[in-house]
């Protein structure tokens, strides 16, 4: 018989050319996705720095946000997410360290804590030093320091009670004057220059507004007329005269529909009108007691105070869809002297988030009152004597006080200078004084980053000042 024959087995390293084939190609297949992952990561990056950068620029032209503003709370909020802190201060032992970190860094000594503000302050505590460091170690009297008159403009012929810089710009300046003309200049483009001579009124010009995106001007007269203007080209838009058929002494956009004006008269009348219609809605119309020389709303749009030349101030609710007033609150500022200037400003700072209003009164007095409800009442937090009994004197808040180690308002003053006040000073609160104008200062402002101030004078004179 023949014998069996036993078959060995097939060798299994053939099989292994075929396993390393494999893994190389998945190697390469994980590459290839990984190549693939990065590449779309970065698009999407791409992706949302461009939504990002889009959407600030909306959120800047509907809601009038400086640039200033959001980038310091963008760094602001960079700083707690590096140091573990908040300004809240939810980790306070931590918040002292930091106070001594820039301290030191700052003037080589380290403080210790600071005690409490008083209930109400208006500016940061100890817990916010990242957000003071932003802005530099200076004191606010160095902050409010001026190299000297940047330009000179004298094209107006009467007294100009009242310019404005536009939201967001740093050298677009508007001017309004009883000669019957408006003029928007620009100071930070070049030589200083006269852009546009807005003529349509037939009397004295006594309030101007600018509108959120800085394209329209709104004016009214003694002559009772309102008009809105192209900032672009100079043009005359729409042209309403008072229901009342009398003098306009204040407007206001509201802040975030050009459509809804208000304006004030001298018969007492708080008129809500419709510049896209030139309609004066039914309920858009309330009555105070005194001539309404001044109108300002708060951020939101939904409060708006108006003041009399009674010494009153009367606080209305707004709708924004009707365009309905309805009164809030009362309060008597000092009886027969007139409301010349009301400037509302709501504080970047969460330590002090109640809005602060502040009121120019011709009663030698600058003051500065809290809102305390949702109806606009007031309640006064400090009163300062300033010069300021007959002329239409104006002030305002300083546009990044909000992260110094005090807060500082500009206001004008019939002894012919300007003063600097820091409103959390007991003692002293003048920390500077312009002098340059040889009539009574009527009407100042700053731009958005506070390089460049503007006063006006009862002869028509127009000083732009830089800041050191």
């Amino acid at each position: 018989m023949p014998s069996s024959i036993t078959t060995a087995p097939r060798p299994r390293q053939a099989s292994r050319p075929c396993t390393s084939v494999a893994v190389s190609q998945l190697l390469r297949d994980s590459a290839r996705e990984v190549s693939v992952l990065r590449d779309s990561a970065r698009e999407e990056g791409a992706a949302v720095r461009s939504y990002l950068k889009t959407r600030l620029a909306l959120l800047q032209q509907r809601y009038c946000v400086t640039l200033d503003q959001l980038s310091l709370r963008s760094r602001t909020t960079s700083l707690r997410s590096a140091s573990r802190l908040t300004i809240e201060g939810d980790y306070p032992h931590m918040s002292h360290s930091m106070s001594m970190a820039l301290a030191q860094a700052g003037s080589q000594s380290v403080e210790g804590p600071r005690a409490p503000p008083p209930p109400g302050s208006l500016v940061p505590t100890q817990r916010a030093e990242a957000s003071r460091a932003i802005v530099g170690g200076t004191s606010i009297g160095e902050n409010y320091a001026f190299s000297g008159v940047h330009h000179i403009f004298d094209q107006h012929r009467d007294s100009v009670s009242m310019v404005r810089f536009a939201h967001n710009d740093p050298g677009l300046l508007a001017c309004c004057s009883l000669d019957g003309s408006l003029s928007i200049c620009q100071v930070a483009d070049g030589e200083p220059r006269v852009l546009h001579t807005l003529q349509m009124h037939t009397g004295g010009v006594t309030g101007f507004d600018w509108s959120a995106t800085n394209d329209l001007l709104l004016s009214c007269g003694e002559d009772g007329k309102v008009c809105l203007w192209s900032v672009l080209s100079g043009q005359c838009l729409r042209c309403v005269s008072d229901q009342a058929a009398t003098q306009v002494l204040s407007c206001v956009f509201h802040p975030f529909n050009a459509n809804w004006a208000v304006l004030g008269n001298s018969r007492g009348m708080v008129q809500v009108l419709n510049m896209s219609t030139g309609h004066y809605p039914k309920g858009g119309t309330s009555k105070v007691a005194g001539q309404v020389t001044s109108l300002t709303f708060d951020s939101s749009g939904k409060t708006l105070w108006a003041g009399d030349d009674k010494g009153i101030i009367i606080s209305f609710l707004f709708d924004l869809g009707s365009g309905c007033l309805r009164k809030g609150k009362r309060c008597v500022v000092s009886e027969g002297a007139a409301i010349t200037s009301l400037s509302a400003r709501t504080w970047a700072s969460r330590e002090a988030p109640n809005p602060t209003l502040l009121v120019s009164a011709g009663c030698d007095a600058l003051l500065l009152y809290r809102v305390v409800d949702k109806e606009g009442g007031l309640r006064l937090r400090r009163r300062f004597t300033i010069s300021h009994k007959t002329q239409p004197v104006r002030s305002t808040f300083c546009p990044l006080m909000s992260f110094r180690q005090g807060a500082c308002v500009v206001s004008g003053c019939e002894d012919c200078s300007v003063w600097f006040l820091d409103v959390e000073r007991d003692a002293r609160p003048l920390i500077n004084r312009l002098q340059g104008h040889a009539a009574p200062v009527l009407g100042v402002t700053f731009n958005y980053d506070e390089s460049l101030l503007a006063t006006s004078d009862a002869t028509g004179l127009v000083i732009v000042w830089k800041r050191e």
